[in-house]
């Protein structure tokens, strides 16, 4: 099986250089790029990019862009282009945490935290046809009217359900190794 070769590529070390690099570069985007554009849009609009991504409609993107503006649009298109990088950081970054604990593990749970791993590779992957919708509708108002909103929407959702199942895989996961380790 091709997943059984995370069990050991890349090396140990290797693999949480790569998990703090990731890591590290999330944040660093967070911090010097989405964050300072995104709360202060959120907070004199009522509406950031969770708004946007589940907005659902035409009407409701069409209140969002009201409340934005041209200047606001604009930061937000420069938010979503950032985006592409930050997926990449946390698909990263969360596959990473997921095979260095299920490296610990036996059995069939080994088995399903190898397939788990990929969840959040699979997650980034819809955030980036989420990414297209919203930067069609951010460049193109005419998009809204093609489907545009209600594609994002379910896109975004589809990525949140791959993100949470990867997550929680690994909380549990975590627990099973702490137990596994005071025996």
């Amino acid at each position: 099986m091709f997943l059984e070769k995370l069990l050991e590529f890349p090396k140990k070390k290797i693999l949480i250089v790569i998990i703090i690099i990731a890591f590290a570069t999330w944040i660093l985007l967070q911090l010097v790029g989405m964050g300072p554009i995104e709360l202060p849009l959120r907070a004199t609009t009522g509406y950031g990019v969770l708004e946007f991504e589940f907005a659902w409609t035409p009407e409701g993107i069409n209140t969002i862009f009201a409340a934005w503006g041209v200047d606001g649009k604009a930061k937000e298109a420069f938010v979503t282009y950032l985006d592409f990088p930050y997926l990449v950081c946390y698909a990263i970054f969360i596959s990473g945490l997921i095979i260095l604990v299920t490296r610990s593990l036996e059995g069939k749970v080994q088995t399903i935290g190898l397939c788990m791993a990929l969840t959040p590779i699979i997650a980034a992957i819809f955030d980036v046809v989420e990414n297209i919708n919203l930067l069609l509708m951010l460049s193109d108002e005419s998009y809204i009217n093609m489907g545009s909103p209600l594609m994002a929407s379910l896109f975004a959702t589809i990525k949140f359900a791959f993100l949470y199942v990867g997550i929680i895989f690994f909380f549990v996961a975590l627990v099973l190794f702490l137990i596994k380790r005071r025996k």
